[in-house]
């Protein structure tokens, strides 16, 4: 492992982006919000994505030339075509959207098609909730996780976050996929070179594994809840959007269909809508306070709130820095060579 501050790191990250031809701005929106899952321990989500980034890029599944255009609007709606912009970009510009009209109409609820991955959709959430609103994410994919009852893969692991503004407690904020654990964790037990736990995937004839390089299917949390909200949120977004990413898939056969491509909902709610901030931001410390007082269970030192492991997470981070294992230095060497960026010296130290 080496360990990078957080500053080195996302200057570092911005400048491989931009040697891959995204705008400066973009360039910058997406290290920020790969390092910002980094610096939450959500590595999974953070700089090892680069590779996948290229991918995209070689394939055409990223678009750096992207004009998003607004397709319909509401007073508290509105569908984006992202033109396979990045997801960090196409995610931010959306829920800046829904929070401006939910000021005008209490909810503002954004729908984005033809984007890729925004990465740990709990950022998004964070920006309506600095704004003193509860905020929703998901986004949805072509399939990739086994549905309960199948060995084969017939869902996306949608991942979903909701997060509200508090008084004095750190805001508390739920970030979670469908699936047992997301990829990006299978990726990052290769770049640790370490097993997987035998409930995490199947590998690509449907049989269990702990090789996270064999690993090909995910399995569903809680059984068959997650199975069931990954059903509903292809319904939400992928088939609410004109855009189907499931059947399509499934029905030709053809696992190259939208492969690229996701679908992505960034929803805003005024909380004076429905009684006063700071009632409801009091309470919510309040809430925090009670639950982390109830007895601990055997085993448990502490009960932790949705989001209170990575906030704990972020403060070590900021003073320690940002681990990064082997496998992952290695991707960001090979990309910074790929696309003419000098590899600085503390980074060929990995």
């Amino acid at each position: 492992m080496i360990i990078i501050d957080k500053e080195t790191l996302t200057a570092y990250t911005a400048a491989v982006l931009e040697g891959m031809g995204l705008p400066k701005d973009a360039a910058k929106t997406e290290a920020d919000s790969l390092i910002w899952a980094n610096m939450r321990g959500i590595d999974s989500h953070g700089v090892q994505r680069i590779e996948m980034l290229s991918n995209l890029l070689q394939t055409g599944g990223m678009n750096t030339g992207f004009q998003m255009k607004i397709m319909s609007e509401r007073a508290a709606t509105v569908l984006i075509d992202a033109d396979r912009a990045p997801g960090a970009v196409s995610a931010t510009y959306a829920m800046g959207i829904a929070i401006e009209k939910a000021k005008k109409c209490g909810i503002g609820w954004a729908l984005v098609t033809n984007t890729v991955t925004p990465y740990a959709v709990g950022q998004y959430v964070q920006i309506a909730v600095r704004c003193g609103m509860a905020g929703i994410a998901s986004t949805f994919s072509s399939p990739l996780m086994a549905p309960y009852g199948s060995n084969k893969p017939g869902l996306h692991n949608g991942p979903i976050s909701i997060g509200v503004p508090s008084y004095k407690k750190k805001p508390p904020l739920l970030d979670m996929a469908t699936s047992t654990v997301a990829f990006g964790k299978i990726d990052v037990a290769i770049d640790k070179r370490i097993d997987i736990p035998a409930d995490w995937a199947l590998d690509g004839d449907g049989n269990p594994t702990t090789d996270p390089r064999s690993a090909a299917i995910l399995l569903p949390f809680g059984i068959y809840k997650g199975s069931g909200l990954s059903f509903m949120f292809e319904c939400l977004t992928g088939i609410m959007s004109g855009s189907p990413m499931v059947a399509p898939w499934l029905t030709s056969g053809d696992a190259s269909i939208r492969k690229n491509t996701q679908n992505s909902i960034m929803a805003a709610i005024d909380i004076s809508a429905f009684t006063d901030p700071d009632f409801f931001a009091r309470q919510v410390d309040e809430l925090i306070e009670a639950v982390k007082s109830l007895p601990k269970a055997e085993g448990f030192d502490e009960i932790y709130v949705p989001g209170e492991i990575e906030e704990n997470m972020t403060v070590e981070r900021i003073r320690d820095g940002i681990p990064l294992p082997p496998g992952t230095v290695e991707k960001l060497i090979n990309a910074g060579n790929e696309y003419g960026v000098s590899v600085p010296e503390w980074l060929m130290k990995g």
